[in-house]
C-alpha cells in the first residue's frame, strides 16, 4: 500500500486519534453543549488560570493575611483554607473567585448550579490534584465527572 492513502501507524499514535481520521467533535459535543460562547466547555487555560488566581488568593490573602501563617512553613492550612472557600463558593455561587475574574462557572449537566454534594465531592477531588489533571476529550477532570458537573463558559 501506499502511503498516501493510508496513514504510517507512527502517526495514529504520535498525532492522537484526529491524526488517524477519526473525528470526536468539540468539547461538550456528547454533553449537548454549544461550540462557542455561552455555555459552552471552558477552555483548559481559563481553568488553569483560574485555580491560580484562586490559590494565590487563598495561601497569601487568607492565609497569611487573616491568620498570619507562613505558607512556606505550614503548607496544610493555605490547602485547607483553598478547600474551604472553594467548597462554600461553588456551592452557593457555582464559582470561585478565579472563576468569576476569567467568566467560567462550574454547572451541571442539565444546566444548574451543583447542589452540596457535587460541590464537596468536586473541592474533595480537586484538593487530591492527580484527579483534576486527568481529562476526557470533553475537557471534564475527574473531579467534575464524579461530581457530575462541568466548567462552562459565562
Amino acid at each position: 500500500m501506499n502511503s498516501r492513502q493510508q496513514p504510517r501507524w507512527t502517526q495514529t499514535w504520535l498525532g492522537g486519534v484526529r491524526s488517524a481520521g477519526i473525528d470526536l467533535g468539540y468539547p461538550g459535543e456528547r454533553l449537548g453543549l454549544p461550540e462557542e460562547g455561552s455555555g459552552a466547555v471552558a477552555g483548559n487555560g481559563r481553568r488553569i488560570a483560574a485555580i491560580v488566581i484562586d490559590w494565590v488568593i487563598c495561601t497569601w490573602a487568607i492565609a497569611k493575611g487573616f491568620f498570619g501563617v507562613d505558607p512556606a512553613q505550614q503548607a496544610w492550612v493555605p490547602l485547607v483554607v483553598f478547600g474551604v472557600t472553594t467548597f462554600l463558593l461553588t456551592a452557593t455561587m457555582g464559582m470561585t473567585f478565579g472563576m468569576r475574574l476569567l467568566g467560567i462557572r462550574v454547572a451541571t449537566l442539565d444546566g444548574g448550579s451543583p447542589g452540596l454534594v457535587a460541590a464537596a465531592a468536586r473541592t474533595v477531588l480537586l484538593c487530591l490534584a492527580v484527579p483534576a489533571l486527568i481529562w476526557d476529550r470533553d475537557q471534564r477532570g475527574l473531579h467534575d465527572r464524579a461530581a457530575n458537573t462541568v466548567v462552562v463558559r459565562m
